[in-house]
């Protein structure tokens, strides 16, 4: 589905995501430029690990249930060059979205379509959120050895706590973005499968413009109403029972 988004992207409706660009522009993003792209570069470890670990949990899936598309085609690795989309990584640093380049599967390989459809689509967001949980230990680990103070220094260790942070925040960010169910999110794969949408008659229509709605919601604003504060939460959840434990 996420290919969808790409090819959208670089269509006609590619004017959204430059509106999506000025509009985090005018809200503040480059008030600060040192600023700004000081903590871009910091986030780019959470960026890298999260958009490769997501797109890798996707095809190991789909490999497991018999389908050799992903594996014939080198996604069966974490390594980002295969799995990271410049334009959807400019997206995630820039307008706070993005995507990876989309694993291809073919269900007609999968034993029970359904079930397993269901499994390859939450295969993503859950590996995000295993990173995150991973990460938050980590990150509770270093605190521990150099003390809670070090996250307001700008020592060596200081950076590294805010790096490994940023990538528990951002892998939080993904999971939530990715449930959203508006295609071409993975969210949308989940209620396909749970709901059997695929027998409806709107289906296909939602699906075909499916990726228009998603820039649209997220130009007006609709995806950051319900993505920061969800975001916040889980994030203050995890920074509470393990982090500040």
């Amino acid at each position: 589905m996420r290919d969808k988004l790409s090819s959208l992207l670089r269509s006609g409706p590619g004017i959204i995501l430059i509106l999506l660009l000025i509009t985090n522009f005018l809200n503040g993003g480059l008030k600060d430029p040192k600023t700004y792209f000081f903590n871009m570069l910091l986030t780019l470890p959470g960026i890298v690990v999260g958009l490769s670990f997501h797109e890798f949990a996707h095809a190991f899936a789909s490999n497991a249930f018999g389908d050799p598309t992903p594996k014939a085609q080198g996604r069966l690795t974490i390594n980002p060059a295969k799995h990271i989309d410049p334009f959807g990584f400019f997206a995630l640093i820039f307008c706070g979205f993005g995507w990876g380049v989309p694993v291809q599967i073919d269900n007609r390989y999968y034993k029970r379509p359904r079930l397993d459809e269901f499994i390859v689509s939450v295969a993503g967001v859950t590996m995000n959120l295993i990173i995150a949980i991973v990460f938050a230990f980590i990150s509770r680990f270093a605190i521990n050895l150099w003390g809670r103070d070090v996250i307001l220094t700008d020592s060596v260790q200081g950076l590294a706590v805010k790096v490994l942070l940023y990538v528990v925040m951002i892998n939080i960010t993904l999971m939530i973005f990715n449930l959203i169910p508006v295609p071409p999110l993975d969210g949308f794969g989940l209620v396909t499968e749970l709901f059997n949408l695929r027998k409806t008659g709107w289906y296909y229509t939602v699906y075909q413009y499916g990726g228009l709605v998603l820039l649209l919601l997220l130009l007006f604003g609709v995806v950051s109403r319900i993505l920061y504060p969800l975001t916040s939460s889980v994030y203050s959840m995890l920074l509470t029972g393990i982090i500040l434990a």
